[in-house]
């Protein structure tokens, strides 16, 4: 099935829609919208599944409510079905807790943490992250990552990698004192090595903590202003970069960069449609380059079963030239 889609798309924009996959009733409402999507033109979905699939090789990393295999399975076929590509997508590095709750591999692990005893309850941080340097996290991460990969009979996996802000802290007895660049390199590469040397699938990642805020002009959630953009001289170029942004500007520079640097650029925008509308046409100066297409993210903004009303996305998908009859 993975090579069939990933034909069937070497000669068209990646028309993408990124979602949170938290729970079994998601998986139904989605498996009920795809033929839906796909007429209008929708050829790729990644599903954010995170801690939220019942994991074999590690149960006690579920989350609350988890996405059975059977579910999963439903949804692959109704994606092979309409010729969607089904990419799934594990957090990593950062955002390994959010508000006052840390997330599974941190509890259960919290010797992987990097920043170990600090900060109750979250408080003074936005998200936690694991180690990079931590000898034992690895081999769990690649676990689920490979049931993932197996579940959805997927040809590819997004590593997520996007607002990582705790990183070669203080608090780290392996990290202290370290290049941030050179440490979030290490994890991109060892990810790198599992999915695409090892897997032999390809590797999706967002592209904010390669950027240079004060270089490009961006934010510090937009773009590194933690020493971590070095990295993008480090780590592989067959890595394709999910560049996000979700205002609308004159100029994205970040996608010439990444262009120039050799990545394969996927351009995502969220939940305003001037901001989609504004970043698909200045991405499309740049046809004939390794530019993909756009990527719709909703952060819950819309939930599955209305995914096909979302206004950005109908706007992406009429300049990328689909039809949005569904």
């Amino acid at each position: 099935m993975s090579q069939h889609t990933n034909d069937r798309l070497a000669g068209e924009p990646w028309r993408g829609l990124h979602l949170l996959l938290t729970r079994n009733e998601q998986v139904d409402a989605l498996i009920g919208e795809v033929p839906a999507l796909a007429r209008m033109g929708v050829n790729s979905i990644v599903a954010e599944v995170d801690y939220d699939y019942a994991y074999q090789s590690h149960p006690e990393l579920r989350g609350g409510n988890p996405i059975g295999e059977e579910r999963a399975r439903a949804l692959v076929r109704v994606c092979r079905a309409h010729g969607v590509r089904l990419i799934p997508q594990f957090q990593c590095l950062g955002h390994q807790s959010w508000s006052r709750t840390t997330h599974p591999l941190l509890t259960r692990y919290p010797q992987f943490d990097e920043t170990p005893g600090q900060f109750p309850h979250n408080e003074g941080i936005y998200c936690r992250s694991w180690c990079p340097q931590h000898p034992e996290v690895n081999p769990i991460v690649f676990d689920l990552f490979d049931e993932l990969l197996d579940v959805f009979e997927a040809d590819a996996l997004h590593v997520g990698m996007d607002e990582v802000f705790l990183i070669a802290s203080e608090h780290c007895p392996r990290c202290q004192g370290g290049d941030p660049a050179r440490l979030f390199a290490r994890a991109v590469n060892d990810y790198h090595a599992h999915l695409a040397g090892q897997r032999g699938v390809e590797m999706l990642m967002w592209g904010d903590r390669l950027l240079d805020s004060a270089a490009t002009g961006y934010g510090e959630w937009e773009a590194a202003a933690n020493g971590t953009h070095p990295a993008i001289d480090l780590i592989p170029t067959d890595v394709i970069v999910c560049d996000w942004h979700y205002t609308e500007r004159d100029e994205y520079p970040s996608i010439p960069l990444f262009l120039d640097k050799g990545f394969r650029v996927w351009p995502a925008g969220w939940k305003e449609t001037g901001a989609t509308e504004t970043l698909v046409d200045f991405a499309q100066r740049y046809e004939g380059a390794p530019l993909l297409g756009y990527l719709c993210t909703t952060w819950g903004h819309v939930q599955p079963g209305e995914l096909a009303q979302f206004p950005p996305l109908r706007a992406a998908l009429r300049k990328l030239g689909a039809t949005a009859t569904g």
